[in-house]
């Protein structure tokens, strides 16, 4: 990948990035006629996943697992997944590895390394490249983290170890093995020094950072955290301090109306809500969330307004067209709500609310005809 995937792209960010400050990358994205948000939306077209999930897994026993469940989710979605590493050679802030020839499959093949491990530890930075065409010094590296995971290891274990290790070139020299001084059997020691890998910047965006941008990045992770906990009021109460910080971050504001909403503060959701909208109005799922709202609150000529909202911003959206059907019929526009029920039909043709729109259709077909008779 070049640079020249950066204009019209949309980046999302998963976990707070290791290597260099979210606003500054975000000034050199937007630069170069693009866009970083933190967190995933439906515009998003790049996943960056941040290094700082690794450690923060480590801490938790399905750490790990979480992680391979969000990279499977977003992979599933047909968005680009891309390392930390990979994100910087993409604006042009890291000079790109020599390259080779061998091919995914092929080193595979020749390391014994499982695909699954070998797209993890890629997108973890473990190896030179995060994509094929893969390196013989990659070819090295996955051989000795085949043999690390057959004697026990994971590919988590081994990506935390491997960013304690300095640059990923010189592991193919070093001697890896399982287990730590500190006895856990999962641990990976690595000959060398502790020093932190970043690789080659071109630009010194690291050092450009603040003790803003650390507390943000730490709010906003125990804001994501309170709010996966349950704890709607505290996760609301920490993205508003996020916007304290940085009130330009459309995600923090629509993710605080959603705790609000959850809490049942219904006209402080509302005001979160907009305030997203103003912030990025181009914010689908904001549009389609106030929609919600106010449809729950009896509010029908505004939920139908921000649904065709929603709708126009994005044409492959399903879930407002199926609630503004709902809406139709419920005034009794038959034939809207029968034209709705066939587009979304379009969208999503096996889920259960597929067979609820299609159960619409026969029952509103059924009525004109009933009336035509």
């Amino acid at each position: 990948m070049t640079a020249q995937a950066v204009p019209g792209a949309v980046f999302g960010t998963i976990g707070a990035l290791a290597a260099f400050p979210l606003r500054l990358a975000a000034r050199e994205v937007e630069r170069q006629y693009g866009q970083l948000r933190r967190g995933v939306t439906r515009r998003t077209t790049h996943v960056v996943f941040g290094r700082t999930l690794l450690a923060k897994a480590g801490l938790s026993r399905n750490g790990d697992a979480e992680i391979e469940r969000r990279v499977a989710a977003e992979r599933a979605a047909g968005r680009t997944l891309i390392s930390e590493n990979g994100f910087l050679r993409v604006l042009g802030l890291m000079k790109t590895p020599e390259t080779s020839s061998l091919l995914r499959q092929s080193l595979i093949e020749q390391s014994r390394l499982s695909g699954s491990d070998l797209d993890l530890l890629s997108l973890f930075d473990a190896f030179e490249h995060g994509a094929e065409p893969y390196s013989f010094r990659d070819l090295i590296l996955a051989r000795k983290y085949a043999g690390l995971i057959a004697s026990g290891a994971t590919w988590g274990a081994i990506a935390r170890s491997v960013h304690r290790s300095g640059p990923v070139a010189s592991l193919t020299a070093k001697s890896l093995n399982v287990g730590s001084q500190h006895g856990r059997a999962d641990a990976i020691y690595l000959e060398g020094g502790q020093s932190e890998l970043d690789g080659q910047l071109l630009f010194d965006l690291g050092n450009a950072g603040s003790a803003a941008d650390d507390t943000l990045e730490e709010l906003f992770a125990e804001a994501e955290a309170a709010e996966e906990g349950g704890d709607h009021d505290g996760a609301a109460a920490l993205y508003q301090r996020c916007l304290a910080i940085d009130p330009s971050d459309a995600i923090a504001a629509f993710n605080r109306a959603n705790c609000l909403r959850a809490g049942g503060h219904a006209a402080d959701a509302a005001h979160a809500y907009i305030n997203a909208i103003k912030l990025d109005p181009a914010f689908v799922e904001a549009w389609f969330n106030l929609a919600g709202l106010m449809s729950e609150q009896g509010r029908e000529a505004s939920a139908r307004r921000h649904l065709q909202k929603a709708i126009a911003l994005d044409k492959t959206y399903a879930d407002p067209v199926f609630n503004l059907a709902r809406l139709e019929f419920d005034a009794g526009d038959l034939p809207e709500a029968r034209r709705l029920w066939a587009r979304y039909l379009e969208l999503d043709a096996d889920s259960e609310w597929a067979r609820v729109a299609a159960k619409g259709v026969q029952f509103v077909d059924m009525q004109l005809a009933r009336t035509a008779g």
